[in-house]
Protein backbone atom coordinates (compact mmCIF):
# COMPACT_ATOMS: atom_id res chain seq x y z
CA UNK A 1 0.00 0.00 0.00
CA UNK A 2 1.31 3.60 -0.80
CA UNK A 3 2.81 5.19 2.04
CA UNK A 4 0.33 8.15 2.05
CA UNK A 5 -2.48 6.67 1.76
CA UNK A 6 -0.83 4.39 4.68
CA UNK A 7 -0.41 7.72 6.38
CA UNK A 8 -3.87 9.16 5.73
CA UNK A 9 -5.74 6.15 6.45
CA UNK A 10 -3.91 5.63 9.97
CA UNK A 11 -4.66 9.29 10.85
CA UNK A 12 -8.21 9.32 9.64
CA UNK A 13 -8.47 6.43 12.13
CA UNK A 14 -7.05 8.54 14.93
CA UNK A 15 -9.44 11.29 14.50
CA UNK A 16 -12.79 9.25 14.14
CA UNK A 17 -12.00 7.78 17.33
CA UNK A 18 -11.08 11.37 18.55
CA UNK A 19 -14.39 13.27 19.82
CA UNK A 20 -16.10 15.14 16.86
CA UNK A 21 -16.40 18.78 17.36
CA UNK A 22 -19.16 19.44 15.28
CA UNK A 23 -21.50 16.95 13.27
CA UNK A 24 -21.00 16.14 9.50
CA UNK A 25 -23.96 17.74 7.95
CA UNK A 26 -25.87 16.28 4.91
CA UNK A 27 -23.97 16.06 1.41
CA UNK A 28 -24.91 19.09 -0.94
CA UNK A 29 -26.20 17.56 -4.42
CA UNK A 30 -25.22 20.85 -6.18
CA UNK A 31 -21.55 20.62 -4.32
CA UNK A 32 -18.49 18.57 -6.64
CA UNK A 33 -18.54 15.03 -5.64
CA UNK A 34 -15.47 13.99 -4.66
CA UNK A 35 -15.82 10.15 -3.55
CA UNK A 36 -18.70 7.74 -3.19
CA UNK A 37 -19.42 4.98 -0.52
CA UNK A 38 -21.88 2.66 -1.42
CA UNK A 39 -23.43 5.10 -3.89
CA UNK A 40 -23.43 7.04 -0.84
CA UNK A 41 -22.07 10.57 -1.75
CA UNK A 42 -19.11 13.11 -0.49
CA UNK A 43 -18.65 16.46 -1.76
CA UNK A 44 -16.37 19.41 -1.27
CA UNK A 45 -18.45 20.64 1.52
CA UNK A 46 -18.31 17.92 3.45
CA UNK A 47 -14.56 18.31 2.73
CA UNK A 48 -14.69 21.96 3.88
CA UNK A 49 -16.72 20.96 7.59
CA UNK A 50 -14.09 17.95 8.16
CA UNK A 51 -11.61 20.54 7.29
CA UNK A 52 -13.51 22.81 10.20
CA UNK A 53 -13.54 20.31 12.50
CA UNK A 54 -9.91 17.97 12.33
CA UNK A 55 -8.23 20.93 11.14
CA UNK A 56 -6.80 22.15 14.54
CA UNK A 57 -6.42 18.12 15.29
CA UNK A 58 -4.33 18.35 11.80
CA UNK A 59 -2.30 21.30 12.57
CA UNK A 60 -1.22 20.00 16.18
CA UNK A 61 0.02 17.07 13.84
CA UNK A 62 2.17 19.35 11.89
CA UNK A 63 0.09 18.39 8.53
CA UNK A 64 0.55 21.20 6.27
CA UNK A 65 1.11 19.38 3.23
CA UNK A 66 -2.51 20.28 1.49
CA UNK A 67 -3.00 17.29 -0.79
CA UNK A 68 -2.09 15.17 1.74
CA UNK A 69 -4.38 16.74 4.35
CA UNK A 70 -7.06 16.20 1.77
CA UNK A 71 -6.15 12.58 1.95
CA UNK A 72 -7.15 12.13 5.24
CA UNK A 73 -9.94 14.27 5.26
CA UNK A 74 -11.50 12.01 2.58
CA UNK A 75 -10.10 9.21 4.61
CA UNK A 76 -11.95 9.98 7.54
CA UNK A 77 -14.99 11.04 5.37
CA UNK A 78 -15.02 7.05 4.06
CA UNK A 79 -14.27 5.44 7.81
CA UNK A 80 -16.97 8.05 9.02
CA UNK A 81 -19.70 6.80 6.73
CA UNK A 82 -18.95 3.10 6.80
CA UNK A 83 -19.26 3.77 10.98
CA UNK A 84 -22.15 5.50 10.46
CA UNK A 85 -24.15 2.64 8.05
CA UNK A 86 -22.68 0.05 10.39
CA UNK A 87 -24.79 1.89 12.93
CA UNK A 88 -27.98 2.02 10.44
CA UNK A 89 -27.52 -1.86 9.92
CA UNK A 90 -27.03 -2.76 14.17
CA UNK A 91 -30.90 -0.15 14.58
CA UNK A 92 -29.12 1.91 16.76
CA UNK A 93 -30.87 5.13 15.72
CA UNK A 94 -33.33 3.75 17.99
CA UNK A 95 -32.26 4.26 20.79
CA UNK A 96 -32.23 7.42 23.59
CA UNK A 97 -28.72 7.94 23.53
CA UNK A 98 -29.45 8.39 20.00
CA UNK A 99 -31.56 10.69 20.21
CA UNK A 100 -29.87 12.86 22.91
CA UNK A 101 -27.16 12.87 20.57
CA UNK A 102 -28.90 14.03 17.63
CA UNK A 103 -30.65 16.78 19.88
CA UNK A 104 -26.86 17.92 21.26
CA UNK A 105 -25.92 18.25 17.62
CA UNK A 106 -28.76 20.24 16.52
CA UNK A 107 -27.95 22.69 18.96
CA UNK A 108 -24.15 22.71 18.07
CA UNK A 109 -24.88 23.06 14.86
CA UNK A 110 -27.55 25.64 15.47
CA UNK A 111 -24.65 27.51 16.98
CA UNK A 112 -22.15 27.06 14.65
CA UNK A 113 -24.27 28.80 11.71
CA UNK A 114 -25.11 31.46 13.84
CA UNK A 115 -21.59 32.05 15.19
CA UNK A 116 -20.04 32.09 11.12
CA UNK A 117 -23.36 34.34 10.31
CA UNK A 118 -24.06 36.93 13.02
CA UNK A 119 -20.58 36.72 15.32
CA UNK A 120 -17.33 36.06 12.27
CA UNK A 121 -19.64 37.18 9.36
CA UNK A 122 -19.63 40.58 11.48
CA UNK A 123 -15.96 40.92 11.62
CA UNK A 124 -15.23 42.86 8.60
CA UNK A 125 -11.55 43.10 6.40
CA UNK A 126 -11.40 47.22 7.66
CA UNK A 127 -11.61 46.12 11.46
CA UNK A 128 -8.90 42.94 10.78
CA UNK A 129 -6.90 45.58 8.95
CA UNK A 130 -7.22 48.08 11.69
CA UNK A 131 -6.01 45.14 14.43
CA UNK A 132 -3.44 44.62 12.19
CA UNK A 133 -1.86 48.11 12.18
CA UNK A 134 -2.32 48.59 15.42
CA UNK A 135 0.09 45.10 16.29
CA UNK A 136 2.56 46.19 13.51
CA UNK A 137 3.03 49.56 15.07
CA UNK A 138 4.03 47.49 18.55
CA UNK A 139 5.97 44.83 17.34
CA UNK A 140 9.71 45.43 17.42
CA UNK A 141 11.07 45.67 13.82
CA UNK A 142 14.18 46.82 11.93
CA UNK A 143 17.42 44.57 12.14
CA UNK A 144 18.28 42.11 14.79
CA UNK A 145 21.69 40.29 15.97
CA UNK A 146 22.44 37.15 17.66
CA UNK A 147 25.40 37.85 19.99
CA UNK A 148 27.22 35.80 22.59
CA UNK A 149 29.34 37.59 25.35
CA UNK A 150 31.97 37.17 28.00
CA UNK A 151 31.15 39.27 30.80
CA UNK A 152 34.25 40.17 32.98
CA UNK A 153 35.10 42.48 36.04
CA UNK A 154 38.42 44.00 34.82
CA UNK A 155 39.92 45.06 31.47
CA UNK A 156 42.65 43.16 31.87
CA UNK A 157 40.63 40.19 32.17
CA UNK A 158 39.16 40.88 29.28
CA UNK A 159 41.78 41.22 27.24
CA UNK A 160 43.44 38.03 28.31
CA UNK A 161 40.09 36.23 27.38
CA UNK A 162 40.41 38.24 23.82
CA UNK A 163 43.74 37.25 23.09
CA UNK A 164 42.88 33.56 23.89
CA UNK A 165 39.80 33.99 21.43
CA UNK A 166 42.09 35.88 18.80
CA UNK A 167 44.54 32.86 19.15
CA UNK A 168 41.75 30.04 18.23
CA UNK A 169 39.84 29.72 21.86
CA UNK A 170 36.60 28.13 21.77
CA UNK A 171 34.30 31.38 22.38
CA UNK A 172 31.47 29.39 23.93
CA UNK A 173 33.70 27.29 26.16
CA UNK A 174 35.56 30.86 26.99
CA UNK A 175 32.29 31.96 28.23
CA UNK A 176 30.84 28.80 30.13
CA UNK A 177 34.70 29.06 32.40
CA UNK A 178 35.00 32.75 32.87
CA UNK A 179 31.85 35.13 32.37
CA UNK A 180 30.19 36.64 35.32
CA UNK A 181 27.03 36.98 33.59
CA UNK A 182 23.91 34.49 33.82
CA UNK A 183 24.54 34.29 30.11
CA UNK A 184 27.91 32.42 30.58
CA UNK A 185 25.82 28.83 31.36
CA UNK A 186 24.43 29.02 27.63
CA UNK A 187 28.20 29.79 26.14
CA UNK A 188 27.36 33.79 26.65
CA UNK A 189 24.21 33.48 24.07
CA UNK A 190 22.25 36.12 24.16
CA UNK A 191 20.08 35.19 21.48
CA UNK A 192 18.38 38.15 18.90
CA UNK A 193 17.72 41.00 19.99
CA UNK A 194 17.45 45.19 18.60
CA UNK A 195 19.05 48.06 18.80
CA UNK A 196 18.33 49.86 21.99
CA UNK A 197 17.48 46.80 23.67
CA UNK A 198 21.07 46.80 25.25
CA UNK A 199 23.15 49.48 26.95
CA UNK A 200 24.29 52.14 24.74
CA UNK A 201 27.87 51.19 24.52
CA UNK A 202 27.12 47.07 24.54
CA UNK A 203 24.57 47.79 21.52
CA UNK A 204 26.54 50.32 19.41
CA UNK A 205 29.79 47.96 19.70
CA UNK A 206 27.72 44.51 18.94
CA UNK A 207 25.96 46.20 15.87
CA UNK A 208 29.20 47.44 14.28
CA UNK A 209 30.27 44.00 14.02
CA UNK A 210 29.93 41.51 10.86
CA UNK A 211 28.66 37.96 11.64
CA UNK A 212 31.69 35.80 12.89
CA UNK A 213 33.51 38.90 14.39
CA UNK A 214 34.57 39.64 17.95
CA UNK A 215 34.98 43.12 19.51
CA UNK A 216 38.24 44.59 21.45
CA UNK A 217 36.68 44.86 25.49
CA UNK A 218 33.77 47.24 25.55
CA UNK A 219 33.12 48.61 28.84
CA UNK A 220 29.28 49.12 30.57
CA UNK A 221 27.94 49.58 33.58
CA UNK A 222 28.12 46.25 34.11
CA UNK A 223 31.76 45.54 33.85
CA UNK A 224 33.86 44.47 30.51
CA UNK A 225 32.97 42.54 28.05
CA UNK A 226 33.89 40.45 25.01
CA UNK A 227 31.15 40.30 22.43
CA UNK A 228 30.81 37.46 19.32
CA UNK A 229 27.80 38.58 16.77
CA UNK A 230 26.73 34.80 15.63
CA UNK A 231 23.68 35.91 12.95
CA UNK A 232 22.03 39.05 11.62
CA UNK A 233 18.61 39.13 10.64
CA UNK A 234 15.54 41.68 9.25
CA UNK A 235 12.50 41.49 11.84
CA UNK A 236 9.87 42.33 9.53
CA UNK A 237 6.34 42.15 10.68
CA UNK A 238 4.68 39.48 8.58
CA UNK A 239 1.80 41.02 6.01
CA UNK A 240 -1.80 41.21 6.36
CA UNK A 241 -2.17 38.39 3.89
CA UNK A 242 -0.39 36.09 6.12
CA UNK A 243 -1.95 36.92 9.50
CA UNK A 244 -5.88 37.70 8.48
CA UNK A 245 -7.20 34.53 8.48
CA UNK A 246 -5.75 34.52 12.42
CA UNK A 247 -6.38 38.06 13.12
CA UNK A 248 -10.19 37.11 11.52
CA UNK A 249 -10.65 34.20 14.34
CA UNK A 250 -9.24 36.40 17.12
CA UNK A 251 -11.74 39.11 16.59
CA UNK A 252 -14.44 36.78 15.97
CA UNK A 253 -13.65 35.25 19.50
CA UNK A 254 -13.81 38.28 21.34
CA UNK A 255 -16.80 39.52 19.77
CA UNK A 256 -18.49 36.07 20.71
CA UNK A 257 -17.49 36.92 24.17
CA UNK A 258 -19.14 40.13 24.23
CA UNK A 259 -22.49 38.71 22.14
CA UNK A 260 -22.24 35.76 24.70
CA UNK A 261 -22.39 38.06 27.89
CA UNK A 262 -25.10 40.23 26.58
CA UNK A 263 -27.17 36.93 25.64
CA UNK A 264 -26.64 36.07 29.25
CA UNK A 265 -28.31 39.17 31.12
CA UNK A 266 -31.55 38.69 29.29
CA UNK A 267 -31.55 34.64 29.61
CA UNK A 268 -32.57 32.82 32.66
CA UNK A 269 -30.05 30.39 33.55
CA UNK A 270 -30.12 28.15 36.83
CA UNK A 271 -27.31 25.86 37.82
CA UNK A 272 -28.89 23.06 39.59
CA UNK A 273 -25.54 21.76 40.67
CA UNK A 274 -24.54 24.59 42.36
CA UNK A 275 -20.45 23.51 42.26
CA UNK A 276 -21.01 24.60 38.25
CA UNK A 277 -21.94 28.21 39.49
CA UNK A 278 -19.48 30.80 37.74
CA UNK A 279 -17.31 31.92 40.44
Amino acid sequence: MHKSLTTAMAMAAFLLAAPAIQPAFAADDTAKVVAKVNGQIITERDMAIAERELGPSLDRAQVQNPAQRRQILAAFLVDNQLFAEAGEKDKLGDGADFAERMAYWKRRAMRETYFDKAVKGQVSEAEAKSFYDEQAKKAPGGPQIRARHILLKTEEKAKEIYEMIAHDGDFAELAKKHSTGPSGKNGGDLGFFGEGQMVPEFSKAAFALKVGEVSLPVKTKFGWHVIKVEDRRDNNFPPFADLKDRIVDHLAQQKAQSVAAEMRKSATVEYVDQSLQPR
